[in-house]
């Protein structure tokens, strides 16, 4: 990567240009594990056909209008079929099509999302939602970052949750019973005890009164402040550049 860095290489396939993001790809994943790590996959993946199997486009075929099929190289829910929602038209162009192409497509079966109460233009409405994590790996060490992308389903019923097919987001919350952090430990001292439950869905003051009736704003970062500080030396630096003429100039309009 350093090499690349630096220019000294030209890659074919650059790093995060999607190649592995291949849903056929998904379906090797344990066996990659496996092989590799010489480890058994923690999490298990969802169960997926590979039609490009004979014996398993057969039984796709047979079961079109209960899975949900997928091509291999789309996102954004692109193309996907969901069986049981599927008219008797569009199962048949999609049977076309499978017999056609099967290397192109993989099936599963319908995941029932979990629903969370989300504010519609009718109100609040139970809405189907999903969470993706972000794990970091920096060769040595895997952690997960404190918070994610929830992503959510906002038309009545359905299941994909991607922005593209009208999704949208929600802010995602970690709660911990363990020591917390110090800006949150200084929200939680400064914050009465009967706001606890706001504190925990983030619909808390961000001003902390004093018994003088006086507020001081709270941050939600230490790392606000030299935010703040870089934000105001830019600011220096570029009325610094403009000089004295610019100044004079302004001044008469």
């Amino acid at each position: 990567m350093l090499a690349a860095r630096l220019g000294n290489v030209t890659l074919a396939n650059a790093v995060g240009n999607g190649v592995a993001d291949d849903k056929l790809v998904y379906t090797y994943v344990p066996d990659l594990i496996r092989y590799y790590l010489s480890e058994q996959p923690i999490l298990p993946n969802v169960d997926t056909w590979r039609l490009e199997e004979p014996e398993a486009l057969a039984e796709v075929l047979d079961r079109l209008d209960e899975l949900v099929v997928k091509p291999v190289d789309g996102s954004g829910g692109k193309g996907l079929v969901v069986g049981p929602d599927a008219s008797k038209e569009t199962l048949a162009a999609l049977r076309r099509t499978l017999q056609a192409d099967p290397r192109g497509w993989i099936a599963q079966p319908v995941v029932q999302l979990s629903t969370i109460p989300t504010l519609v233009d009718e109100g609040f409405r139970p809405r189907h939602a999903d969470l993706r994590p972000f794990a970091v790996n920096d060769g040595d060490d895997i952690w997960v970052l404190p918070g994610g992308l929830t992503r959510v389903a906002l038309p009545e019923g359905q299941l994909v949750v991607n922005s593209s097919q009208g999704g949208g987001s929600k802010d995602t919350w970690v709660l911990d019973d363990g020591p917390m952090s110090g800006a949150m430990r200084t929200l939680s001292e400064q914050v009465p005890a009967s706001d606890e439950v706001s504190l925990a869905t983030g619909a808390i003051s961000i001003v902390s009164p004093h018994q003088d009736g006086t507020s001081t704003p709270l941050r939600s970062s230490p790392l606000d402040e030299d935010v703040e500080t870089r934000h105001h030396q830019q600011q220096q630096q570029q009325q610094q550049q403009a000089g004295p003429g610019r100044d004079h100039a302004e001044s008469h309009r």
